[in-house]
């Protein structure tokens, strides 16, 4: 395509992008520099040269993303990647005020755009505590594709959740593959909704169906996902974050699927969600009080459904497998049921196509640094504290219902 159009910026753009996913880092720059001398206005390039994160930018790109930023011509999109930039750039410099200043202008912008209702992810959270029960998954016991294929890591974004899926991808019986969406569509499918401002009907469907019904969705879902898996392994990796809040219907379909929860301290999975511009998706990262919220929520489901599938869910604390990487490692695979093998502790020589914010940083080994880097905005931090609540305190546990 380059060859046909060498001087359209937005290709050399998608270029970097495939680059940065393979592991070619130093080529990824080299593209997203030339996008950005072809269109210097594109502020999607600025931010995903940061968006490499052990890119630092120079002095002089520094100034030629301020003067962007006071042009009167500049696009609301190119307006927030310019911040996002700034943001990573100034907390490299450890400038942290204009850092937070520019994380924040950057969020208010990119939340003007997105449409996200937190009372909505309240509300489907509390459907789900109201239907799964044990004795609604014993009424249900052989429902679904017995098929053992499946390992979904769920969570929060920046928990960790890519550096799991690295260490699996890393043994010779696992497949890693991507952020699937099927899981979510067959949930929308069955929430009834045909308009955004009608009421769901998910996951209240759920009791309606029968086992055959459970067993097709179980397979459908197989079937859709075989055209991600490039290789013979038997299992593969469906690293969708936001499946947390799907994990019961997860089990219904597929009771033999293995559920991986990573979880981070809260201050930094959320102040890191917050730093990040996603490509699609994760409308509640946007704001602090709403991704405060969203984790709390997320942490309330969780334990509700340890409760109502006790020891079906392997959860993950990303400050573990800092610590002690070995034995965290060892735990994953016997609860995936794998023998144990070296590769996956050298999973940073592992080669595949990384297509997340971590995609760098998983081809490096265990590293320290991004444990506290939250606390150099602690001053700015209040509402995402007080958006968390009980659940700051208790962690690593889980606040008393």
């Amino acid at each position: 395509m380059l060859s046909r159009n060498p001087n359209n910026a937005k290709i050399w753009l998608s270029y970097g992008h495939a680059l940065s996913a393979t592991g070619r880092v130093q080529e990824s720059i080299t593209a997203y520099r030339r996008s950005i001398g072809l269109a210097p206005n594109l502020g999607e390039a600025y931010w995903s040269l940061a968006n490499l994160k052990t890119f630092r930018f120079e002095a002089r790109e520094l100034d030629e993303m301020r003067a962007r930023l006071q042009r009167t011509d500049l696009g609301e999109e190119d307006r927030f990647h310019f911040h996002f930039a700034l943001g990573k750039a100034l907390e490299d410099a450890a400038e942290y005020a204009g850092s937070f200043e520019h994380y924040a202008e950057g969020n208010r912008l990119r939340r003007a755009a997105v449409s996200y209702e937190p009372d909505e992810t309240d509300a489907l959270v509390q459907r789900s505590k109201e239907l799964f029960s044990r004795e609604f998954f014993a009424r249900r016991a052989g429902f679904g594709s017995r098929a053992p294929d499946p390992i979904f890591v769920v969570g929060l974004p920046r928990s960790g959740s890519t550096l799991i899926e690295q260490i699996l991808a890393s043994h010779s019986q696992v497949e890693g593959t991507m952020e699937l969406q099927n899981v979510i569509n067959m949930s929308r499918e069955l929430s009834g909704r045909k308009f955004y401002d009608e009421p769901s009907r998910y996951p209240q469907a759920l009791a309606d169906l029968s086992a055959e019904q459970c067993r097709e969705l179980g397979e459908r879902y197989l079937d859709e996902t075989r055209i991600q898996r490039k290789s013979a392994r038997p299992f593969f990796v469906d690293k969708m974050p936001n499946n947390w809040v799907h994990s019961g219907f997860i089990h219904l379909i597929l009771p033999n699927a293995k559920v991986v929860d990573a979880r981070r301290h809260p201050m930094a999975c959320c102040f890191s969600g917050y730093k990040q511009h996603f490509a699609r998706g994760q409308h509640f990262s946007y704001s602090l009080e709403e991704i405060g919220r969203y984790y709390r929520r997320y942490v309330e489901l969780m334990a509700h459904m340890d409760q109502a599938l006790p020891g079906k869910i392997h959860r993950v604390f990303y400050e573990d497998m800092i610590e002690d990487t070995e034995k965290e490692v060892r735990r994953l695979l016997e609860y995936c049921g794998l023998p144990f093998e070296e590769a996956c502790l050298r999973f940073y020589a592992t080669e595949r196509a990384v297509r997340t914010a971590s995609a760098y940083q998983v081809r490096k080994p265990i590293f320290r640094e991004g444990l506290d880097q939250w606390r150099h905005f602690d001053a700015w931090l209040d509402p995402l504290k007080e958006a968390l609540g009980p659940v700051l305190p208790a962690y690593p546990n889980v606040p008393e219902v």
